[in-house]
Order: structure tokens, then sequence, then C-alpha cells
């Protein structure tokens, strides 16, 4: 690993995830051995909040590879990933008024989707560049992961812009070229604008491209979904480090009460005394955590599922349903039976 990016970093959503399964599904693979792999329940795959780490996407990436007879699986999932998947940050860049804004937000939006990978956008002489970087030393699943990215980024761009923009462009790829039959989905692809064993992993297209406008730009669209994704980005930083590790080991708990201190220190394999102690050097406290973790839990499951109050109560590790009302009440200024009628009250008009 670099020393950017450690096992327990977030890595990507699970829904990305569910999306390589469904795939492998479809091949006669095990969708269900796929999850089983990183230890992934289905209840924890719904959740919508829901970060895998770099480990899980490690262990679920190899899982598919080692079932599949498909050397391009790569390309092939890049290509399932389509517009709508990408969630705030498509609907940022395609807000944008042209390919250049879009682009420069793609690339400081970039890592709450693909937490691994570092793109980075670019002007050389008369080309422009997307330039994908590891930041993984995993070698077994280097290809497979430009592959699934750079599959994804052209299957945007055809939706968005046809073929234009590849006209005198090129994909330049850091390894070396595939067999025939996989490097003819390449061709699919790229036309014969795939050249391999080159410094770099890169799209290339002419620069003066870039001033084009975008069909769907949207100022007021592009300000909610860029908000929107400043709020990930704060998600994300929130889970480096060791706090990160704690609130992760809080968040893959999902049909279980949320465990302690002493539990989560065992997962992590220290001492709840030096756990306590890194904690604090990082200025926050496990119960600080465990509330924010209870926080986002209790909102979801009031609102997407009809679980009583008691027995949501008891999956957040209350043993009295009335400490997690007046917890609740700090939260949201009101009573949990309240927040949900709100909630649904809102969501039939």
């Amino acid at each position: 690993m670099s020393d950017a990016l450690d096992l327990h970093s977030p890595a990507t959503r699970a829904h990305y995830v569910e999306i390589l399964g469904q795939l492998l599904e479809e091949e006669g693979g095990k969708r269900d051995a796929v999850f089983a792999a990183a230890g992934l329940s289905a209840d924890r795959l719904a959740h919508p909040d829901t970060l895998l780490t770099v480990a899980e996407f490690v262990a679920v990436c190899r899982e598919a590879l080692q079932q599949s007879d498909d050397p391009a699986l790569g390309l092939a999932f890049g290509q399932r990933l389509k517009f709508t998947t990408h969630g705030s940050l498509s609907q940022a860049a395609i807000s944008c008024a042209t390919i250049d804004e879009a682009l420069r937000t793609l690339a400081k939006y970039f890592s709450i989707r693909f937490a691994y990978i570092d793109l980075t956008f670019f002007v050389e002489g008369r080309e422009a560049v997307i330039q994908l970087t590891m930041r993984h030393d995993f070698d077994d699943l280097y290809r497979f992961n430009v592959e699934a990215v750079l599959a994804a980024l052209m299957d945007v761009n055809q939706l968005l812009f046809g073929k234009q923009l590849m006209y005198g462009g090129s994909c330049r790829l850091a390894y070396p070229a595939p067999e025939p039959a996989h490097r003819a989905r390449y061709a699919a692809l790229f036309g014969d604008a795939a050249h391999f064993g080159q410094p770099a992993n890169q799209l290339r297209f002419q620069a003066d491209m870039l001033g084009l406008p975008m069909a769907l730009h949207n100022p007021v669209a592009r300000r909610l979904a860029e908000a929107e994704c400043e709020a990930e980005l704060v998600r994300l930083a929130q889970h480096q480090g060791v706090s990160g590790r704690v609130r992760s080991v809080l968040e893959s708990v999902t049909s279980e009460p949320l465990p302690g201190l002493d539990a989560v220190a065992e997962r992590l394999h220290v001492s709840p005394r030096t756990l306590r102690r890194q904690l604090k050097r990082e200025g926050t406290g496990f119960q600080t955590l465990l509330d924010e973790v209870r926080a986002v839990r209790a909102r979801w499951l009031l609102t997407r599922t009809s679980q009583s109050v008691e027995v949501i109560a008891w999956q957040l590790g209350y043993s009295d349903p009335s400490n997690f009302g007046r917890a609740f009440r700090k939260w949201e200024h009101c009573s949990p039976s309240a927040y949900r009628t709100e909630a649904r009250g809102q969501s039939s008009r």
C-alpha cells in the first residue's frame, strides 16, 4: 500500500460492489461468494451510507476475478457504471458550462467515488489530458481498476458527446497489450487509439474542445450537486486515522447492536486504554464517534424501515428506549416518533 492509503481507508461506495456482483452473476458466477469474501452482509450493502474499505474492496475484486472467465472483466464492469451510478459527482460535472469546467470538477471530487485512484486533469501543448494514478500497489488488480474507470469515463463521454472527443485523441495505458480477444474489447471503446506500455494511464484529446458547451448546463443544479460533493469529501476525511477506523467498525455493524469501546478496540487489535489515548490525540472520543454513527443510523432506520422505536433503540446499542429518546431529542429536537411521522408526511406530498 502507498503511505497515502491504508487497508482501513474508504475505497468506494457499496453500490459499486453490488453492480460488480450482478455482472458476475449474469456471467454464471456466485455473487454471494463475492460478498462473503469481504465479509459483507446484505444489510450493509443495502445501506446508503456504506463506504467499503480498501481491504474489503480488494477482497471483492479478487474473488470476482477468480470466478470470472472474462479477462476483460474490468472493461465490462466499467461499462456497467452508467452516468446515474455516480450520483452527485456526475450531476456536478454535467451541470457545468463547458467541458473544461466539467473535467476540473470531476478531478476535484473524484475521490468521493474512487478514493483508491487519483484523477488529474491538465493541458499539455495542444492536448487536454485526463490521467489516472493508482494509490495502491496491488499488482493483480492494477489493470482491472484502470480498465473499470477508463470504460466508465468513455461511457459517459459517448453519452454526452458521441465520438467527437476522441477524434485525434488517444488512450495511453501503462501496461502491456492483452491477448488479441481482450484487445478487441479496447478497440470497441477506443478504436485504434489505445496504446499500451506507455509511461502513464491517460485519455488525451484536442485541447481546443475544452470550450465546448455542456448541453445540460444548469448553475443551480451544479451548486446543489457540488454542495453534496463537499459534504462527502468531509465524510471521507472523517474516515482517516484512528477515528476513521473506529467509525468504519461501527458503520460495518448492521444486524446487531452497535459495539462498545472494548469490542471496537478488540477489532482494531489495541487495548481500550490505547484506543482512548489515540482518539484523544485526534481531538475526539469514542462516545462522540458512537453518537455520530447512532444519529445517522437512527434517521435512516426511522425513515426507511417500519421497525418499532424500541427495536431501533436496541440496534443502536441502547438497553433502555427512553435513553434513545433523550439522545434523539438532542440531535433533532423532537422525539423519534415525531421525526418519523414528519418524514413520512413530507415524502407523501
